[in-house]
Protein backbone atom coordinates (compact mmCIF):
# COMPACT_ATOMS: atom_id res chain seq x y z
CA UNK A 1 0.00 0.00 0.00
CA UNK A 2 1.03 3.65 -0.40
CA UNK A 3 2.86 5.23 2.28
CA UNK A 4 -0.08 7.92 2.74
CA UNK A 5 -2.57 4.97 3.93
CA UNK A 6 -0.41 4.43 7.54
CA UNK A 7 -1.25 1.56 9.92
CA UNK A 8 -1.58 2.77 13.76
CA UNK A 9 -3.34 2.39 17.28
CA UNK A 10 -5.86 5.36 18.01
CA UNK A 11 -6.64 6.46 22.01
CA UNK A 12 -9.88 7.89 22.41
CA UNK A 13 -9.74 9.23 26.35
CA UNK A 14 -12.72 9.18 28.41
CA UNK A 15 -11.97 11.36 30.95
CA UNK A 16 -13.29 14.28 33.10
CA UNK A 17 -11.30 17.64 33.34
CA UNK A 18 -10.03 18.95 36.81
CA UNK A 19 -12.77 21.19 36.60
CA UNK A 20 -11.84 24.61 36.07
CA UNK A 21 -8.17 24.34 36.77
CA UNK A 22 -6.36 24.40 33.44
CA UNK A 23 -2.62 23.60 34.80
CA UNK A 24 -4.05 20.53 36.45
CA UNK A 25 -6.05 19.57 33.18
CA UNK A 26 -2.90 19.66 31.68
CA UNK A 27 -1.05 17.84 33.72
CA UNK A 28 -3.88 15.51 33.43
CA UNK A 29 -3.69 15.03 30.47
CA UNK A 30 -0.13 14.69 29.87
CA UNK A 31 -0.23 12.01 31.92
CA UNK A 32 -2.93 9.90 29.61
CA UNK A 33 -1.07 11.13 27.10
CA UNK A 34 2.01 8.77 28.40
CA UNK A 35 -0.14 5.73 29.25
CA UNK A 36 -2.12 5.73 25.84
CA UNK A 37 1.57 6.32 24.05
CA UNK A 38 3.16 2.94 26.61
CA UNK A 39 0.15 1.19 25.01
CA UNK A 40 1.58 1.84 21.24
CA UNK A 41 -1.00 4.82 20.75
CA UNK A 42 -0.07 7.09 18.00
CA UNK A 43 -2.79 9.29 17.90
CA UNK A 44 -4.73 10.74 21.52
CA UNK A 45 -8.05 12.21 22.02
CA UNK A 46 -9.27 14.82 24.26
CA UNK A 47 -12.82 15.49 25.07
CA UNK A 48 -14.38 18.92 24.00
CA UNK A 49 -13.48 21.69 26.75
CA UNK A 50 -11.54 19.34 28.22
CA UNK A 51 -9.27 22.36 29.61
CA UNK A 52 -10.73 23.57 32.41
CA UNK A 53 -13.86 21.97 32.01
CA UNK A 54 -17.64 22.42 30.00
CA UNK A 55 -19.65 24.90 31.15
CA UNK A 56 -22.87 22.70 32.07
CA UNK A 57 -24.45 25.36 34.99
CA UNK A 58 -25.42 27.47 32.14
CA UNK A 59 -27.74 24.43 31.21
CA UNK A 60 -29.11 24.33 35.39
CA UNK A 61 -29.47 27.71 36.60
CA UNK A 62 -30.18 30.69 35.11
CA UNK A 63 -27.38 33.42 33.47
CA UNK A 64 -27.71 35.63 36.65
CA UNK A 65 -26.95 33.46 38.77
CA UNK A 66 -23.26 32.45 36.68
CA UNK A 67 -21.43 35.17 37.15
CA UNK A 68 -18.51 33.43 39.55
CA UNK A 69 -18.68 30.24 37.16
CA UNK A 70 -18.20 32.47 33.88
CA UNK A 71 -15.56 34.75 35.72
CA UNK A 72 -13.51 31.09 36.60
CA UNK A 73 -13.95 29.94 33.23
CA UNK A 74 -12.53 33.15 31.65
CA UNK A 75 -9.52 33.31 34.55
CA UNK A 76 -8.66 29.89 33.03
CA UNK A 77 -9.14 30.59 29.43
CA UNK A 78 -5.81 29.64 27.08
CA UNK A 79 -3.83 31.35 24.50
CA UNK A 80 -2.13 29.55 22.06
CA UNK A 81 1.06 30.03 23.64
CA UNK A 82 -0.12 29.56 27.39
CA UNK A 83 2.16 27.39 29.48
CA UNK A 84 -0.68 24.48 29.73
CA UNK A 85 -1.10 23.94 25.84
CA UNK A 86 3.06 24.31 25.66
CA UNK A 87 3.32 21.56 28.30
CA UNK A 88 1.00 19.07 26.11
CA UNK A 89 2.50 20.03 22.95
CA UNK A 90 6.22 18.94 24.35
CA UNK A 91 4.41 15.26 25.75
CA UNK A 92 3.33 14.88 22.35
CA UNK A 93 6.60 15.42 21.06
CA UNK A 94 8.39 13.67 23.87
CA UNK A 95 6.24 10.21 23.33
CA UNK A 96 5.73 11.16 19.22
CA UNK A 97 1.76 10.93 19.30
CA UNK A 98 -0.69 13.75 17.70
CA UNK A 99 -2.69 14.76 20.19
CA UNK A 100 -6.01 16.44 19.76
CA UNK A 101 -7.24 18.64 22.85
CA UNK A 102 -10.03 20.04 23.34
CA UNK A 103 -9.81 23.80 25.56
CA UNK A 104 -11.30 27.09 26.32
CA UNK A 105 -9.49 30.19 24.23
CA UNK A 106 -8.71 33.37 25.27
CA UNK A 107 -7.74 36.63 23.54
CA UNK A 108 -5.56 39.50 24.47
CA UNK A 109 -8.74 41.61 22.82
CA UNK A 110 -11.45 41.06 25.44
CA UNK A 111 -11.06 39.50 28.96
CA UNK A 112 -14.53 38.21 27.92
CA UNK A 113 -14.56 36.73 24.75
CA UNK A 114 -13.71 33.19 25.18
CA UNK A 115 -13.91 30.53 22.40
CA UNK A 116 -14.40 26.81 22.57
CA UNK A 117 -12.09 25.54 20.65
CA UNK A 118 -9.83 22.71 19.70
CA UNK A 119 -6.22 22.23 18.71
CA UNK A 120 -4.14 19.56 16.76
CA UNK A 121 -0.75 18.94 17.78
CA UNK A 122 1.77 16.75 15.00
CA UNK A 123 3.70 13.97 17.00
CA UNK A 124 6.79 16.88 16.43
CA UNK A 125 4.89 18.99 18.79
CA UNK A 126 3.51 21.89 16.04
CA UNK A 127 0.33 23.11 16.03
CA UNK A 128 -1.16 21.27 12.72
CA UNK A 129 -4.68 23.43 13.33
CA UNK A 130 -6.92 25.15 15.78
CA UNK A 131 -10.54 25.14 15.17
CA UNK A 132 -12.81 27.48 17.21
CA UNK A 133 -16.52 25.71 17.17
CA UNK A 134 -19.08 27.75 14.55
CA UNK A 135 -21.32 27.95 16.99
CA UNK A 136 -22.18 27.75 20.28
CA UNK A 137 -25.25 25.43 20.52
CA UNK A 138 -27.71 26.48 22.92
CA UNK A 139 -27.26 27.49 26.18
CA UNK A 140 -23.49 27.34 25.64
CA UNK A 141 -24.14 30.86 23.50
CA UNK A 142 -24.62 32.11 27.31
CA UNK A 143 -20.65 31.54 27.82
CA UNK A 144 -18.71 30.89 24.12
CA UNK A 145 -18.56 33.00 20.83
CA UNK A 146 -18.78 32.04 17.81
CA UNK A 147 -16.10 31.32 15.66
CA UNK A 148 -15.01 30.95 12.36
CA UNK A 149 -13.94 28.92 9.21
CA UNK A 150 -10.06 28.98 9.86
CA UNK A 151 -9.46 25.65 11.43
CA UNK A 152 -11.92 23.87 9.40
CA UNK A 153 -9.12 21.81 7.67
CA UNK A 154 -7.79 18.33 6.99
CA UNK A 155 -4.07 18.02 8.20
CA UNK A 156 -1.60 15.95 6.98
CA UNK A 157 0.39 13.76 9.72
CA UNK A 158 1.82 10.86 10.17
CA UNK A 159 -1.38 8.87 11.27
CA UNK A 160 -3.22 9.73 7.77
CA UNK A 161 -5.13 13.15 7.09
CA UNK A 162 -6.84 14.03 10.20
CA UNK A 163 -10.42 16.44 10.35
CA UNK A 164 -11.77 17.49 13.80
CA UNK A 165 -15.29 18.87 14.71
CA UNK A 166 -16.68 19.71 17.99
CA UNK A 167 -19.80 18.37 19.98
CA UNK A 168 -22.74 19.72 17.64
CA UNK A 169 -20.65 20.43 14.77
CA UNK A 170 -20.79 16.82 13.87
CA UNK A 171 -25.00 17.44 13.18
CA UNK A 172 -24.24 20.23 10.53
CA UNK A 173 -23.59 18.60 6.91
CA UNK A 174 -22.05 21.67 5.68
CA UNK A 175 -19.16 21.74 8.04
CA UNK A 176 -18.55 17.57 8.04
CA UNK A 177 -18.94 17.72 3.97
CA UNK A 178 -15.43 20.65 4.01
CA UNK A 179 -14.02 18.05 5.56
CA UNK A 180 -15.10 15.06 3.14
CA UNK A 181 -13.69 17.32 0.36
CA UNK A 182 -10.51 17.83 1.92
CA UNK A 183 -9.50 14.00 1.87
CA UNK A 184 -10.65 13.07 5.50
CA UNK A 185 -9.18 9.82 6.47
CA UNK A 186 -9.54 9.97 10.41
CA UNK A 187 -12.41 12.19 12.35
CA UNK A 188 -12.10 13.34 15.56
CA UNK A 189 -15.32 14.08 17.44
CA UNK A 190 -15.48 15.57 20.67
CA UNK A 191 -18.36 16.03 23.48
CA UNK A 192 -19.15 17.27 27.08
CA UNK A 193 -19.71 14.64 29.81
CA UNK A 194 -23.56 15.41 29.96
CA UNK A 195 -25.85 17.49 27.87
CA UNK A 196 -29.27 18.48 29.66
CA UNK A 197 -32.16 20.22 28.01
CA UNK A 198 -34.63 19.29 30.44
CA UNK A 199 -34.87 18.03 34.31
CA UNK A 200 -34.30 14.65 34.06
CA UNK A 201 -37.10 13.53 35.62
CA UNK A 202 -39.46 14.88 32.83
CA UNK A 203 -39.79 13.13 29.49
CA UNK A 204 -38.41 14.65 26.53
CA UNK A 205 -34.84 15.23 27.12
CA UNK A 206 -31.51 15.53 25.33
CA UNK A 207 -30.07 11.54 25.22
CA UNK A 208 -26.65 12.33 24.46
CA UNK A 209 -25.34 8.34 24.51
CA UNK A 210 -27.91 8.16 21.53
CA UNK A 211 -27.28 11.48 19.72
CA UNK A 212 -23.59 10.78 19.69
CA UNK A 213 -23.80 7.15 18.44
CA UNK A 214 -25.75 8.21 15.57
CA UNK A 215 -24.16 10.90 14.37
CA UNK A 216 -20.43 8.68 14.84
CA UNK A 217 -22.12 6.46 12.53
CA UNK A 218 -23.47 8.67 10.03
CA UNK A 219 -20.27 10.74 9.02
CA UNK A 220 -18.05 7.42 9.55
CA UNK A 221 -20.19 5.71 7.26
CA UNK A 222 -20.93 8.69 4.65
CA UNK A 223 -17.10 10.03 4.63
CA UNK A 224 -15.68 6.40 4.75
CA UNK A 225 -13.53 7.38 7.31
CA UNK A 226 -12.66 6.18 10.84
CA UNK A 227 -14.43 8.38 13.70
CA UNK A 228 -12.21 8.95 17.03
CA UNK A 229 -14.85 9.70 19.52
CA UNK A 230 -14.00 11.33 22.59
CA UNK A 231 -15.96 12.53 25.25
CA UNK A 232 -15.90 13.78 28.96
CA UNK A 233 -17.17 12.01 31.99
CA UNK A 234 -18.42 13.96 35.39
CA UNK A 235 -16.51 13.36 38.18
CA UNK A 236 -16.71 14.45 42.11
CA UNK A 237 -14.92 17.67 41.44
CA UNK A 238 -17.60 19.05 38.58
CA UNK A 239 -20.29 17.28 41.06
CA UNK A 240 -18.85 19.20 44.25
CA UNK A 241 -18.56 22.87 42.34
CA UNK A 242 -21.98 22.51 40.78
CA UNK A 243 -23.72 21.44 44.60
CA UNK A 244 -21.65 23.71 46.38
CA UNK A 245 -23.07 27.10 44.20
CA UNK A 246 -26.63 25.54 44.07
CA UNK A 247 -27.66 21.72 45.21
CA UNK A 248 -31.01 21.96 42.93
CA UNK A 249 -28.49 21.80 40.10
CA UNK A 250 -27.23 18.41 41.29
CA UNK A 251 -31.12 17.04 41.30
CA UNK A 252 -31.49 18.58 37.62
CA UNK A 253 -28.90 16.03 36.85
CA UNK A 254 -29.60 13.23 38.67
CA UNK A 255 -30.25 10.38 35.70
CA UNK A 256 -29.49 12.82 32.88
CA UNK A 257 -27.42 10.44 30.08
CA UNK A 258 -24.34 10.55 30.21
CA UNK A 259 -21.81 10.64 26.46
CA UNK A 260 -19.40 8.14 24.95
CA UNK A 261 -16.58 7.54 23.79
CA UNK A 262 -15.21 4.79 21.17
CA UNK A 263 -13.55 4.26 17.96
CA UNK A 264 -15.89 3.33 14.10
CA UNK A 265 -14.13 2.29 11.22
CA UNK A 266 -15.31 3.60 7.94
CA UNK A 267 -18.51 1.55 7.50
CA UNK A 268 -19.44 2.70 11.29
CA UNK A 269 -19.20 -0.58 13.01
CA UNK A 270 -17.35 0.12 16.59
CA UNK A 271 -14.30 -1.18 16.86
CA UNK A 272 -12.76 -0.30 20.12
CA UNK A 273 -14.20 -0.48 23.77
CA UNK A 274 -17.19 1.34 24.30
CA UNK A 275 -16.89 3.78 28.12
CA UNK A 276 -19.28 5.87 29.52
CA UNK A 277 -20.00 5.68 32.89
CA UNK A 278 -16.49 5.83 34.31
CA UNK A 279 -12.94 6.70 32.80
CA UNK A 280 -10.38 5.02 30.81
CA UNK A 281 -9.47 5.05 27.90
CA UNK A 282 -10.42 3.17 24.24
CA UNK A 283 -8.09 1.77 21.47
CA UNK A 284 -8.38 0.59 18.37
CA UNK A 285 -6.46 -0.66 15.48
CA UNK A 286 -6.38 1.35 12.48
CA UNK A 287 -5.65 0.59 8.98
CA UNK A 288 -6.50 4.11 6.41
CA UNK A 289 -6.45 1.30 3.84
CA UNK A 290 -9.91 0.56 4.60
CA UNK A 291 -11.14 3.57 3.73
CA UNK A 292 -11.22 2.57 0.26
CA UNK A 293 -12.99 -0.21 -0.44
CA UNK A 294 -16.43 1.81 0.78
CA UNK A 295 -15.48 4.29 -1.14
CA UNK A 296 -16.41 2.03 -4.18
CA UNK A 297 -19.52 2.15 -3.19
CA UNK A 298 -20.78 6.11 -2.17
CA UNK A 299 -17.60 8.67 -3.05
CA UNK A 300 -20.10 11.89 -2.16
CA UNK A 301 -16.58 14.06 -2.81
CA UNK A 302 -16.09 12.14 -6.05
CA UNK A 303 -18.09 10.03 -8.45
CA UNK A 304 -21.24 9.64 -6.29
CA UNK A 305 -21.94 13.79 -6.58
CA UNK A 306 -22.89 16.13 -9.20
CA UNK A 307 -21.03 19.20 -8.64
CA UNK A 308 -22.96 20.73 -11.38
CA UNK A 309 -26.05 20.71 -9.57
CA UNK A 310 -24.38 21.12 -5.70
CA UNK A 311 -22.26 23.65 -4.90
CA UNK A 312 -20.03 24.65 -1.25
CA UNK A 313 -18.07 27.40 -0.93
CA UNK A 314 -16.36 28.14 2.48
CA UNK A 315 -15.13 31.50 4.18
CA UNK A 316 -11.61 30.48 5.84
CA UNK A 317 -10.50 34.21 6.59
CA UNK A 318 -10.28 35.10 9.87
CA UNK A 319 -12.51 36.92 11.91
CA UNK A 320 -10.88 39.97 13.80
CA UNK A 321 -12.00 42.88 15.85
CA UNK A 322 -9.98 45.23 13.56
CA UNK A 323 -7.28 45.30 11.11
CA UNK A 324 -4.56 48.02 11.86
CA UNK A 325 -2.48 49.55 8.59
CA UNK A 326 0.62 50.61 10.49
CA UNK A 327 2.02 54.32 8.95
CA UNK A 328 5.02 52.75 7.02
CA UNK A 329 2.81 50.50 4.70
CA UNK A 330 0.26 53.64 4.52
CA UNK A 331 2.66 55.68 3.53
CA UNK A 332 3.99 52.65 0.63
CA UNK A 333 0.37 52.44 -0.43
CA UNK A 334 0.02 56.55 -0.92
CA UNK A 335 3.74 56.51 -2.39
CA UNK A 336 1.84 53.93 -5.14
CA UNK A 337 -0.93 56.30 -5.90
CA UNK A 338 1.12 59.58 -6.59
CA UNK A 339 3.35 60.36 -9.69
CA UNK A 340 7.55 59.21 -9.51
CA UNK A 341 8.84 62.26 -9.09
CA UNK A 342 6.33 63.62 -6.18
CA UNK A 343 7.13 59.74 -3.91
CA UNK A 344 8.38 60.43 -0.99
CA UNK A 345 11.32 57.96 0.86
CA UNK A 346 10.23 55.37 2.84
CA UNK A 347 12.22 53.43 5.09
CA UNK A 348 12.93 50.33 4.57
CA UNK A 349 15.16 48.88 6.52
CA UNK A 350 12.48 49.61 9.36
CA UNK A 351 9.25 48.30 7.66
CA UNK A 352 11.91 44.95 7.08
CA UNK A 353 12.21 44.93 10.75
CA UNK A 354 8.15 45.46 11.44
Amino acid sequence: MPSNLPRFKAAACHTSSVFLDAAKSAEKACDLIAEAARNGASLVAFPESFIPGFPVWAALQAPIMSHDFFRALSAQALRLDSPELTKIRMAAKRHGVVVSVGFTEGTVASLGCIWNSNLLIGDDGAVLNHHRKLVPTFYEKLVWAAGDARGLRVAETSVGRVGMLICGENTNPLARYSLMAQGEQVHISTYPPIWPTRPSKEKGGYDLRKAIEIRAGAHSFEAKCFNIVSSACVDVGMRDALGQANPAMLDMIEGTPHAVSMILDPTGQIISSVLSESEGIAYADIDVAHCVEPKQFHDVVGYYNRFDVFSLTIDRSHRDPAVFIESERRELADNAAQPREMLRPVDFERLAAD
